[in-house]
């Protein structure tokens, strides 16, 4: 299956730079499999096209001020980006830029902040870094105090950009649990909700379940490889609750719909491997904990969702290989489909990628 299947030409204009005014006022097309119809609408307006007992599974995953910056003992500049901790809380997975000077120097740091060790250069290009800050606090407390959000690289920012001030709060969904900031990238799909509009939907019968998704770097990894099948897929830690997996269970008391390819990643790979492997997975308390390494891409079936919330997705990415996959389960049709609806969006002048427009897939 060959990677130009999943690629697409989008105008530079339509790459959102700044989310939409009020999140529920991005656009929102709404695509019915059944019937293959599609409507244009604002996301304020899902509701209509959801039945009552809606239930939707989201990922709370906060983002982290993952980007700090330090300077090597002989005064050259650092950048470091916290990817995720290693053996304990001091201590993370880091990209370190530039990486070899760091590594070579042994050291980095902001004087009167903290230093930081380069223990090891990982396989993949990171490097494992002991972290000891001058105040008694934790890596994650000294990167909210002095580092700032990892933003996608196709939104362009300088790191004194004024608008930053408004991606700390519009980089992070409503309803995050600041408790896990454990993120590099925001599950954009979810940037959407307002928490008026979550009641709204509340009061109407819905439910929202929770699940945590560490998202990471990989996910801006387009793929690099001609036979998609042949791409290493990034792995990501998750949470699955037991109340929410015993909801995903039950297909019988209203659709499933998942918020986002993070919550989707999440569900299918936890179905999966507790059909097979329970006994790696489940806690005693029925929760799923596991480093998800599926790789969804067409004729892929679905186990445990009947609908999902996704954003505008790059070309030559895996998440354009799910949402294919997730129009036609089974088949390798919603790869044409898809383009067909991607080349609707850019002719309606629909924002793309993290700060985008939604699609809500029944």
């Amino acid at each position: 299956m060959n990677i130009s299947l999943f690629d697409y030409h989008l105008p530079s204009e339509l790459i959102a730079q700044e989310p939409a005014t009020q999140r529920d006022a991005s656009r929102l097309m709404v695509v019915n499999r059944q019937t293959r119809s599609i409507t244009h609408t604002q996301f304020s307006q899902i509701g209509k096209f959801l039945p009552a007992q809606t239930r939707f599974f989201r990922n709370n995953a906060a983002v982290l001020k993952a980007r700090l910056f330090g300077q090597r003992p002989t005064g050259g500049k650092v950048e470091c980006l916290l990817l995720q901790p290693a053996e304990d809380a001091q201590t993370w997975w880091c990209l370190l830029k530039p990486g070899k000077k760091t590594f070579n120097a042994g050291s980095f740091g902001l004087p009167g902040e903290y230093t930081a060790d380069v223990l090891e250069a990982g396989s993949n290009g990171n490097y494992r870094v002991r972290f000891h800050p001058e105040r008694n606090e934790s890596v994650t407390e000294l990167s909210e105090r002095l580092g700032i959000l990892p933003l996608p690289p196709y939104i362009e920012r300088s790191n004194d950009d004024p608008r930053r001030s408004n991606d700390n709060e519009r980089y992070q969904t409503v309803y995050a649990d600041l408790k896990k900031r454990i993120a590099v990238a925001a599950p954009t799909a979810g940037l959407h909700f307002t928490p008026e509009l979550i009641t709204d939907l509340e009061q109407a019968g819905a439910r929202f379940h929770d699940l945590t998704l560490q998202v990471g770097i990989g996910t801006f990894h387009p793929i690099q490889v001609e036979n998609i099948k042949e791409h290493n897929i990034h792995h990501e830690w998750y949470e699955i609750p037991g109340k929410a997996f015993a909801e995903l269970q039950n297909a019988s008391t209203g659709p499933r719909i998942a918020v986002g390819t993070t919550s989707v990643r999440s569900i299918e790979d936890a179905i999966r491997r507790t059909q097979h492997s329970p006994e790696t997975c489940l806690t005693p308390a029925g929760s799923v904990q596991a480093e998800a390494d599926i790789y969804i891409y067409p004729p892929a079936q679905f186990a445990a969702i009947d609908g999902m919330i996704t954003n505008f997705h790059l070309p030559k990415s895996t998440l354009l290989c799910l949402v294919a996959a997730f129009l036609t389960p089974g088949s390798v049709d919603g790869i044409a489909w898809l383009k067909e609806l991607y080349a609707e969006a850019i002719d309606h002048k629909y924002r793309f990628y993290s700060y985008g427009d939604a699609m809500l897939i029944l």
